[in-house]
């Protein structure tokens, strides 16, 4: 049983920490993008180092007060507020933002966890270098709560998860221990590897404060092209051509429904269509080169086969930066359209890269039988990560389906369960989905992470309610 927060408490901590640690508690930090959680209360602190987060969960620890970790805010699954319990800890790291250390040589960059993404990739961009992790929210998240949730984006075909670009962590165990894990190297087999353990465990098992991460040479040249496909099985086999013809030089590969494309004309934002007529489905297709291959010609001959095959109907390659930015800022603003549509259920999902057509079409016809909805399904089909979200019939809202919600949600859900899929791809579990944890989940893996979180995290002060089912 955790306790409260009381003034007591409050000033015993404040007193072992500097000023200007407690900040005021702003409706921000108690809020989350999609409104379904809000927070009631909390005691906001946002320590300005390692030592002093281990300050933060000692005192916690010993007086059995919760801990929320907070990163950019940019989570989708409720992970970052507590809209019940006793009165918490927020734990933000926004002061903790220092690029410690930069090494082209290397290939790795040390930041601190509450440092913006967008200052990672600016940083390796100034030695002529790449951080690839890229989505959306990458000018406010914060690269520990990428690492948190195991962020994927739109390199994970190339690049892989946040998990995959870390080489080590800093990070402050429940009881106020420091793992000093800030490992360099490639290479490291010396006992359990405690880094993925606190990846994507979402604060749970402890802060993140700092990240060792892998950095990339940057392509010589890159291109982009928006093709249209007949379905998504042409699309999976045009994946299957250009990984043929281009190898790891695909960054990403992205899937469109035409309803994204109609929900930006309906409530904006207002983007420049490539195309002259919206196709039923769209490719948008990017590669980072290297030295020798010019993108724009590997693309034209991607196309020319494609089309031959009948894979490809139309197709835009982008002839500048200008061009290939217009292409992505269409990606990007679909889910600003969907926020301002209203979803009654979204679902950020994967299955086996084969059976994306069969999920699609499956779960169309399913949806039809319960209601008429409109359907926006989108994603990073090269790593089978589809975001599929289920709006209001036109001229509906979602208040008019809300409680048709748990069906909707039950019913993509089980299918992705029957196709070997995961109820969450990359956005992670948070408060959101518990309890679909718990009904997908396979026991022996539910019993492993709650022996570990009880392992360490004993009076379960680190992020109560969040991931691991009680």
């Amino acid at each position: 049983m955790l306790n409260p927060v009381t003034d007591k408490f409050q000033a015993a901590l404040l007193a072992q920490l500097p000023d200007g640690t407690e900040k005021p508690l702003t409706p921000a930090y108690l809020e989350e993008p999609r409104g379904r959680y809000a927070g009631a209360e909390g005691l906001l602190l946002a320590p300005g180092s390692t030592a002093e987060v281990a300050t933060i969960l000692s005192a916690c620890n010993a007086a059995k007060v919760g801990v929320i970790p907070y990163g950019g805010g940019t989570g989708l699954v409720g992970g970052q507020v507590a809209p019940e319990g006793p009165k918490p800890v927020i734990l933000s790291l926004e002061r903790m933002t220092t690029i410690r250390d930069v090494n082209a040589t290397e290939n790795v960059l040390i930041a601190d966890a509450g440092a913006i993404l967008q200052s990672v990739q600016d940083a390796a961009e100034a030695v002529d270098r790449l951080f690839p992790l890229s989505l959306a929210s990458e000018g406010s998240a914060r690269i520990g709560g990428n690492l948190a949730t195991n962020a994927g984006g739109v390199n994970v075909l190339r690049y892989g998860n946040a998990r995959d670009l870390c080489l080590g962590l800093e990070a402050v165990l429940p009881n106020g221990s420091i793992l000093n894990g800030l490992s360099r190297l490639r290479k490291n087999n010396t006992g359990y590897d405690l880094r993925h353990l606190l990846i994507g465990a979402e604060g749970t098992l402890g802060i993140i404060t700092a990240a060792s991460l892998r950095l990339f040479p940057k392509p010589v040249s890159e291109g982009a092209a928006m093709l249209a496909v007949r379905d998504p099985q042409a699309a999976l086999d045009l994946l299957s051509l250009a990984q043929a013809q281009l190898g790891a030089q695909i960054s990403a590969f992205e899937l469109m429904h035409r309803m994204g494309f109609d929900f930006l004309d309906e409530v904006g934002p207002d983007v420049a269509r490539p195309l002259s007529e919206t196709p039923e489905w769209t490719v948008l297709i990017d590669l980072g080169c290297v030295a020798g291959i010019d993108p724009s010609r590997a693309l034209e001959t991607l196309f020319e086969t494609a089309l031959e095959r009948g894979l490809v109907s139309d197709g835009v390659i982008a002839q500048s930066l200008a061009q290939r930015e217009a292409f992505w800022a269409i990606r990007e603003n679909i889910p600003e359209a969907n926020r301002r549509i209203g979803s009654v259920s979204s679902h950020d999902i994967s299955v086996p890269v084969a059976r994306i057509p069969e999920f699609i079409n499956r779960a169309g016809q399913s949806l039809a039988e319960l209601a008429a909805f409109r359907i926006n399904c989108f994603g990073h089909v090269g790593d089978g990560n589809l975001h599929y979200n289920v709006f209001p019939a036109a001229g509906k809202s979602r208040s008019d389906y809300e409680g048709q919600r748990p069906q909707v949600k039950r019913i993509v859900h089980d299918l992705v369960d029957q196709l070997d899929g995961s109820i969450s791809a990359e956005h992670g579990i948070g408060r959101l989905k518990v309890d679909d944890l718990t009904r997908y989940g396979d026991p022996a893996k539910l019993a492993a992470m709650q022996a570990i979180k009880s392992a360490l995290d004993p009076n379960g002060i680190m992020n109560p309610g969040a991931v691991v089912p009680t």
